[in-house]
């Protein structure tokens, strides 16, 4: 009799060995991940965003436009999304409408949503965007603003496709690193061959973060690079350079969602540029990147999530007199210039008040321990060079985030000028470039924010 009872209690143990084994193994997977995805590009003809020197509506197209979401959950259920898209930029208002639906909808606040955008030049135009530089149709802008609504409602939805596919995961991030990022400031594209070395700041990391799910399978691939998209100025809708990559990626690890996210890129091109080979090219280099990342070890990010936001009433430069608003109109060759010049008029002579000040959005998040940064308008490379300093050379930061109203010069590029620093503020519709102090007013709220979400402990 005992030595059946010996039998027994051997083959508990047994079999609870593996039982015991599973349980933690699963265990392990304490994020759970969700993604979505849909084609964005219009069903129709439409103005082009981006370069003013097009002339007529798209003809046709080189690859679909997308939007994709990543929803992450802690272990405390505690959510964020993070959605990319083949966009020029979000503008304020479509980008406070899809807020203000996914707090109806699914609870979720603006510390918790992340609207970024590739910032490909070969999108379509959104209502609230850039609207002086583009000569449109009455047929057109009511095109424009129906392509808006009904983009608004795809990416509702898309959030709430990638919450119904949440399941458990783990996460993990590495940055890769490539170069074909030139800094256009410091660098002339014409005399480009005959330079034996590049000159201006520039931040070549690729940063990754990996979703894998517990059969092994990669779920997602989020991905960055702080370049402009300008490759190709065509009549083709494509998401350029990062489109390609995108779709590299998703080719090369099939039933893998790849989204690709805009760092602080505003004066950073790919050059040499203008052809499709060439976009292709730097799509391959960029997968290639995020290839090499994904084969290595990565650093796994524990399931904790804290997020934060805010909105830095960032202060603007004095508005051009009516004296001269009258002169640029006289004298300026540039149509843009004028149509903008016309507008402010117009405005200060109704007695409408010129803006003196922008909500500027800004979000820090700790995924894990990770630092993610990210800023509204076209970010500049220091910013990125700045906040890694800050926070940790892993840390992500993206620009084209949430809102892009104009350039975000650097202390340094505010006081040069040129396009960044002086003229963009006109192309974007608002009254004046930024007051001086912008970026240590926009580095001070990054600490404060960073401060809340619990990564400066360390530093």
């Amino acid at each position: 009799m005992r030595f059946q009872t010996g039998l027994f209690i051997l083959a508990l143990i047994l079999f609870a060995i593996p039982v015991q084994a599973q349980n933690n193994s699963s265990s392990s997977y304490a994020w759970k991940a969700g993604v979505s995805r849909v084609i964005i590009t219009p069903q129709k003809p439409m103005p082009m965003a981006g370069f003013a020197s097009r002339t007529h509506p798209s003809e046709g197209i080189l690859h679909d436009l997308w939007a994709k979401a990543l929803v992450i959950e802690d272990a405390a259920g505690k959510r964020a999304v993070m959605v990319s898209s083949d966009l020029l930029g979000f503008p304020k208002s479509v980008s406070d409408n899809i807020r203000t639906k996914l707090k109806t909808k699914f609870g979720l606040n603006k510390d918790q949503v992340l609207l970024n955008s590739s910032h490909t030049h070969s999108a379509p135009v959104l209502e609230g965007a850039l609207s002086d530089i583009y000569n449109l149709t009455e047929q057109q802008v009511e095109d424009i603003r129906q392509y808006s609504v009904s983009l608004e409602n795809k990416i509702v939805e898309l959030v709430g496709n990638g919450i119904k596919d949440m399941e458990a995961a783990e996460l993990y991030h590495q940055n890769g690193v490539t170069r074909f990022q030139v800094n256009r400031r410091n660098n002339s594209a014409a005399l480009l061959t005959q330079l034996s070395e590049l000159q201006g700041p520039n931040d070549f990391a690729v940063p990754v973060i990996k979703v894998v799910t517990p059969k092994g399978d990669i779920k997602a691939v989020a991905f960055g690079y702080s370049c402009h998209p300008t490759v190709l100025n065509g009549y083709q809708w494509s998401g350029d350079y990062p489109g390609f990559a995108q779709i590299e990626l998703e080719k090369a690890y099939p039933g893998t969602t790849a989204l690709f996210f805009q760092g602080a890129g505003a004066d950073q091109n790919p050059l040499p540029r203008n052809t499709v080979p060439l976009a292709r090219q730097y799509g391959k280099e960029l997968t290639a990147a995020v290839e090499r990342v994904l084969e290595e070890d990565m650093k796994k990010l524990p399931a904790s999530l804290t997020t934060t936001y805010s909105e830095l009433d960032l202060a603007l430069a004095a508005a051009p007199t009516e004296a001269s608003l009258q002169n640029i109109i006289k004298t300026s060759s540039v149509s843009y210039q004028k149509k903008w010049a016309e507008r402010l008029l117009a405005d200060v002579r109704s007695g409408k008040s010129l803006r003196t000040s922008y909500p500027y959005p800004l979000q820090a998040w700790s995924i894990g321990g990770l630092p993610l940064v990210s800023l509204g308008g076209e970010l500049v490379v220091e910013y990125g060079i700045k906040i890694k300093q800050m926070l940790g050379a892993e840390t992500l930061v993206f620009g084209y985030s949430n809102d892009v109203m104009t350039y975000i010069p650097s202390s340094t590029i505010l006081k040069e000028g040129g396009y960044e620093g002086e003229l963009a503020h006109s192309v974007y519709g608002l009254p004046a470039k930024w007051q001086v102090g912008v970026e240590s007013n926009i580095l001070s709220e990054v600490y404060r924010l960073a401060g809340q979400a619990g990564l400066l402990k360390d530093k």
